[in-house]
């Protein structure tokens, strides 16, 4: 059942309320089918915004990064922000252009990260790993200590959550729908090539199954 009340003031969505939705379980597919988040956050004054890769594990999202990174510094100390993901499924095109729009399916998390460290740290990295090409961690050396050391991992609670879902055809004036200008939708979707080898690569190496199986 689709939750229609928001977890906080600050979640609540108010323009176009009727594509809101607060429910985990819509909330968890959209960041399991995202690859990439963006980050808000305020450094000195200054307003900045990141693109970043994302994962889940639960009810949390996690970030991670280069330790040197003004970003991770600033989350990892607990400094607040905002994470954004979309995805875009189709152009809705209208009998005008005012009416003309996207379909989509949007994600906003509001709050402070906590740092993830020891053994839960080489989970969330693996869960990177395996979010991007599932099965890939079966295959791969483990990560070395300096790696570890090297990089930042931050997650952030579902808690205060919102997702905008935008769907369907069209919604033009009454009066336009007499026009004989087509109208309908674009659909997009994001899909794999074909893998591509390392010229470096060993030969006689074949892509393994669960790369040449991943569709997006």
């Amino acid at each position: 059942m689709t939750r229609s009340t928001a977890p906080s003031a600050r979640t609540k969505v108010r323009r176009l309320r009727e594509l809101a939705r607060y429910d985990r379980s819509t909330i968890h597919a959209i960041l399991d089918e995202a690859t990439v988040c963006h980050v808000g956050f305020v450094d000195e004054g200054q307003p900045f915004v990141i693109p970043t890769a994302i994962a889940r594990i639960n009810d949390h999202a996690y970030i991670h990064g280069s330790r040197v990174s003004r970003m991770l510094k600033l989350l990892a100390a607990g400094n607040p922000a905002c994470i954004t993901v979309t995805l875009l499924d189709g152009i809705v095109v209208a009998r005008s252009a005012f009416n003309s729009s996207m379909n989509y399916r949007s994600v906003v998390i509001l709050g402070s990260a906590e740092k993830v460290t020891g053994e839960d740290k080489k989970i969330a990295l693996d869960a990177f790993t395996e979010h991007l090409i599932p099965g890939r961690t079966q295959d791969i050396r483990a990560s070395k200590p300096k790696e570890l050391a090297a990089t930042t991992v931050v997650r952030f609670s579902l808690d205060e959550a919102s997702v905008k879902v935008s769907e369907g055809p069209p919604s033009d004036e009454k009066s336009d729908y007499e026009s004989d200008v087509w109208a309908g939708v674009i659909p997009l979707e994001l899909k794999s090539g074909k893998p591509q080898s390392d010229p470096r690569l060993k030969s006689g190496i074949p892509v393994p199954p669960y790369i040449q199986k991943r569709k997006t």
